[in-house]
């Protein structure tokens, strides 16, 4: 038995952890799995409890024969268990990027599948399934199935948080490109209204934007952030220094969080200190620099084991997105938020674009914020219990992958297709063999 949690490290279970090398030892796994059940388990991203099962089992996925596969035309096959890291370090160089990146690269091709990951790209390019071919599902049968876009199952695994079986390998688009450089311009917002308004007008004309956000600013400055705006870079674009080989691409952590952190670390006063510093450094109108991709996309991979900063109460990630013409919520908590002085090291705004067919994925088109809130802030549960009926009325909903206290009430008033999923993973799961602490908690199953 192993104790696990979520990268936010609240709410640990045990469960036996097994690591499969194969979809026919995966099988016999789950063939075996017993009343409480399976569920499958990458990097253990999950902010929340999505990849745990209290008493049951946990299949370690990353073990599950490595491979990949590039076509000419940037179309890749990868096992489930290969990270979007070690992709990215062998496609980069071949002049090709994944479709879509969240803000890690440390998660499996399985796990992007599983949650339907996003990224600043969303306005453009919408989510991870977006982009996906077909996918091979290890079902509760035993059996190994091929899907495409065409089958309902393959849009209940989309998004479907591991529920429906075990991915056992995807195949989806690439991008082409010519550097392992971004061309990124910067600029800093006085207040909410000015971040929305600017986001709105420049977005379409980047591939990837962003806007980060100082929720201690209170006042006039409410909402005031730092908007990164993002294309690839060509040659032409890089200093001397990079032309000679432009696809050059070796991320790697440049520091490393001590094992153990003091709770309290992050606090109003050094939250305050680094917002100050962040937003001073930004220029009052855009500049243009040329960024690596690694500093770009996944600031937070240069610091190993950045989680542990927050210390042994872990922290509690909230993202929600509301549809467009709901600006409204948003600057609603965004006051109550600013108003409270909650701590959020680090608090993203982003605008979606159009959502895939997956029943339970999250993105839609509108406005997400995500937040960072170190566990047991003075009034924080009810607070966000508060919020999510705000979210729910404004037609909004949570990230499941980033979730770990809505309740089961909040779940069926905002995932409006939850009825013809459970419907779809019935079929193909009639004895309830694939199962998670979420899916308890949420009553998904």
């Amino acid at each position: 038995m192993t104790l696990l949690t979520g990268w936010g490290r609240t709410a640990p279970t045990r469960a036996t952890l097994a690591r499969p090398r194969t979809a026919e030892e995966a099988a016999a796994l789950v063939a075996k799995a017993g009343r409480r059940g399976v569920v499958a388990r990458g990097l253990g991203r999950a902010y929340g409890d999505a990849a745990q099962n209290a008493g049951g089992l946990v299949l370690d996925c990353t073990a599950l024969q490595q491979s990949w596969s590039l076509s000419d035309t940037g179309l890749v096959t990868a096992s489930a268990g290969v990270s979007l890291h070690d992709l990215m370090t062998a496609l980069v160089p071949r002049g090709w990027f994944v479709p879509v990146t969240p803000g890690t690269r440390y998660v499996t091709v399985g796990g992007a599948v599983a949650a339907d990951v996003h990224g600043k790209n969303h306005h453009v390019d919408s989510s991870f399934g977006a982009h996906l071919r077909s996918l091979r599902l290890l079902t509760a049968d035993g059996g190994v199935r091929t899907l495409g876009p065409g089958d309902d199952l393959f849009w209940a695994t989309v998004g479907g948080m591991g529920l429906t079986g075990v991915v056992v390998e995807a195949t989806f688009q690439c991008v082409p490109i010519e550097s392992a450089w971004m061309r990124v311009d910067v600029e800093r917002t006085r207040d909410l209204d000015q971040t929305l308004e600017t986001m709105a007008a420049t977005d379409d004309g980047h591939r990837y934007t962003v806007a980060w956000i100082d929720l201690l600013a209170r006042g006039g400055r409410m909402g005031r952030g730092v908007l990164t705006r993002g294309d690839h870079a060509a040659p032409g674009d890089l200093p001397a220094r990079a032309r000679g080989n432009p696809l050059a691409f070796a991320p790697r952590p440049l520091l490393s969080a001590p094992p153990w952190a003091p709770g309290g670390l992050l606090n109003r006063a050094t939250v305050r200190a680094f917002n100050a510093a962040w937003y001073g450094k930004a220029p009052a109108v855009p500049r243009r620099i040329v960024q690596g991709i690694a500093p770009f996309f996944h600031p937070l991979d240069g610091v190993a084991g950045w989680n542990r900063m927050y210390g042994t109460r872990g922290f509690v990630q909230y993202q929600f997105v509301v549809p467009l013409g709901a600006e409204d919520t948003l600057r609603r908590v965004v006051e109550r938020l600013s108003g409270a002085g909650v701590v959020s090291f680090l608090t993203v705004l982003k605008r979606f674009g159009a959502g895939t067919p997956g029943m339970l994925s999250f993105p839609m088109p509108g406005w997400t914020l995500a937040l960072d809130i170190p566990a047991g802030q003075s009034g924080l549960a009810a607070m966000l219990t508060e919020f999510d009926d705000w979210v729910a009325a404004a037609g909004g909903r949570l990230y499941l992958a980033k979730d770990s206290r809505m309740s089961a009430a909040t779940m069926a008033a905002t995932y409006p297709r939850l009825g013809e999923w459970r419907e779809i993973r019935r079929r193909a799961d009639p004895d309830g063999v694939f199962v998670s602490d979420l899916a308890r908690r949420l009553r998904l199953c």
